[in-house]
């Protein structure tokens, strides 16, 4: 008990924490999104017990992987069909599973944003039963922890520093996650934004699966999507997105002074109602051709 308490785990420590902070960005939005798939009212109550409960889980994920990591890692079904051969292993499995879910849950996402005329009343919210979204979040968070406890494995083998590592950033994401559903709830606009992003999980989820599988297309290695690669692509996402919105604010803006000031522009004039409003004037549309 009292080799536990030394400096080089706490400097362990320190990393798995900051290791996991990372690796959990993706879990974190997932969680951010599916949440706002239930009733307002519920929530918050459905992020706090969803990673509560996964806290408790990934522990005992945590134990079990260590008690059989080599017989996780081993093949137990491979397939060969010619244009595409793979030896795949209970993590390769788990970790596609989970990328195609999260592809389809993005993809549905992104197809009911298109679809809906009035995104304030949409009917996004309430979709999902509290069970079902608290079932969902649990699960992808597993999934998610694959990665996250293989690299803490690969730093220490002392289960109470990578147990500890894991009650922290569990606690940090309840935290974080109150503030990432408010920000997507009060900025609709970088709602598109984070689907993408979980698109992109999705992703490297799948590519990450067919690298643990050694899959083969077409006699061609998949190889997966690194780290770096993929914050790169978040990183520039977010700066286009964010400089496309300072930029859109920035002209519609001087529009409406156009609008207010009498200044002809190639807009329609319903693209303005506030303009309008200012102005008190009641618009009224010209006459349609017969």
């Amino acid at each position: 008990m009292v080799d536990l308490f030394t400096l080089e785990n706490l400097f362990t420590l320190i990393m798995l924490v900051l290791l996991q902070a990372v690796l959990g960005f993706d879990n974190l939005l997932y969680i951010s999104i599916e949440s706002r798939r239930v009733p307002l009212e519920h929530q918050r109550r459905v992020r706090q017990l969803g990673i509560g409960l996964a806290i408790g889980l990934r522990l005992i994920l945590l134990f079990v992987v260590m008690a059989a990591i080599e017989a996780l890692q081993e093949p137990f079904f491979s397939i060969n069909w010619g244009f595409i051969r793979g030896e795949f292993n209970f993590h390769a499995v788990v970790t596609l599973f989970g990328g195609a879910f999260i592809l389809y849950t993005a993809m549905k996402e992104i197809f009911h944003l298109l679809s809906v005329d009035h995104l304030e009343h949409s009917d996004s919210a309430g979709k999902r039963s509290v069970a079902g979204a608290i079932f969902w979040i649990v699960t992808m968070n597993l999934v998610f922890s694959f990665d996250s406890i293989l690299s803490s494995i690969a730093l220490t083998d002392v289960f109470a520093v990578m147990a500890v590592a894991i009650i922290s950033v569990g606690i940090m994401m309840i935290w974080l996650s109150d503030h990432v559903s408010n920000f997507l709830e009060q900025n609709r606009a970088y709602e598109v934004l984070g689907l993408f992003i979980l698109f992109i999980v999705g992703v490297l989820l799948i590519s990450e699966s067919g690298h643990l599988a050694h899959l083969y297309l077409f006699d061609y290695e998949v190889v997966a999507m690194s780290k770096a690669t993929f914050y790169f692509v978040i990183f520039v996402m977010v700066c286009v997105s964010v400089v496309q919105s300072k930029y859109r604010n920035k002209l519609l803006a001087a529009r409406e002074a156009a609008v207010r000031e009498g200044v002809p522009t190639m807009e329609p004039e319903a693209a303005f109602p506030a303009a309008d409003a200012e102005d008190g004037v009641k618009k009224t549309p010209p006459p349609k051709r017969a």
